[in-house]
């Protein structure tokens, strides 16, 4: 049996319009199966101009590379200059062709009338649950149980972390063949602690600290894990899938930001995400999930503690206080 041979035009055709389906449709269909999320990735418009860019040089240099290749690429299009396969064809193919370019062209080139955008008079801040006025990151100031508490687990060296993290750090423990978990964080309060720990020494303020430092490192994974796609490395809303939303993540460290609201309003937002907030808010609208479905509260506020370290910001201090 003969082996059909597809012509070279059709299959660049095929091949630009499979690349553009991969990255219009493929990656975010893909990015939900990865992620785990409620909704797709899209890929931001400079990026699917890149992926088009990119194909169309490539299939250049390969229709170019011979001149059998090139002969092989332009004949259906000298047939239909022709007009073998049908002169009606081809003179709908030439008033066609202009038409769309110069359509496309128009649409880019013209200027847009569109309605004002509708104005921001009710900030969601201002229509949230008061109850969440008042709270404080229970995290930031431990209670002396949950310290006392945590020097029991370190004396034991049976310190417990979030899941997410804890295979992570007994292969490293393993490998480092440590002496104790708490080795695994290298910073000055948790050097200090486990200093006091094995003098017998400990005081709950060194304790404390050592506390604050796990919980933010568990924080900084949390967060990387959930939020840094979208608020990037530094907080500063520029992650790799900012560029693929119509209103761009919060920057953190814009000083009227995470700064301007109160704890409480923080972790309200970051429960309820997008779709939790007052109908009041629309303009403020966004694409963040209800993180209330995924995340536990202590989990939240692991996020919460890392995301104000992250920025060196603070929160605002609630008027009642």
């Amino acid at each position: 049996m003969k082996n059909y041979k597809v012509n070279r035009f059709w299959s660049m055709v095929a091949t630009l319009l499979i690349v553009y389906g991969l990255a219009k449709w493929g990656v975010p269909a893909i990015s939900r199966h990865i992620t785990a999320l409620p909704f797709p990735l899209s890929v931001p418009g400079t990026l699917m101009f890149i992926y088009m860019t990119l194909t169309v040089v490539a299939l250049f240099m390969l229709v170019t590379f011979s001149d059998e290749h090139m002969a092989e690429f332009m004949y259906p299009v000298k047939k239909l200059l022709r007009g073998e396969y049908s002169s009606v064809l081809r003179n709908l193919v030439l008033v066609a062709v202009p038409l769309i370019v110069g359509w496309q062209v128009y649409e880019v080139i013209v200027p847009k009338v569109q309605l004002p955008t509708s104005l921001r008079i009710q900030h969601p801040s201002s229509n949230f649950p008061k109850k969440f006025e008042d709270l404080k990151n229970p995290l930031e100031s431990p209670s002396d149980a949950d310290i006392d508490a945590f020097i029991e687990q370190a004396k034991a060296n049976e310190v417990t972390f979030i899941p997410q993290v804890m295979a992570d750090i007994e292969i490293w423990a393993e490998v480092a063949e440590a002496e104790h978990t708490l080795e695994f964080f290298p910073v000055e309060p948790m050097k200090k602690f486990l200093a006091d720990l094995g003098s017998g020494n400990v005081n709950r303020e060194t304790a404390r600290d050592a506390l604050l430092e796990k919980h933010l490192f568990e924080g900084r994974a949390l967060y990387a894990m959930n939020c840094r796609p979208c608020h990037g490395d530094s907080v500063a809303g520029d992650g790799p899938m900012a560029d693929g939303f119509k209103l761009r993540p919060i920057n953190f460290t814009d000083n009227g930001t995470i700064e301007t609201i109160v704890e409480g309003y923080t972790f309200w937002r970051v429960m309820n995400g997008g779709p939790g907030l007052p109908t009041e808010a629309t303009p403020w609208d966004s694409a963040m999930p209800e993180w209330k479905l995924n995340l536990t509260e202590e989990e939240r506020w692991k996020i919460i503690l890392a995301e104000y370290n992250l920025a060196e910001k603070t929160p605002r201090i609630p008027e009642s206080h």
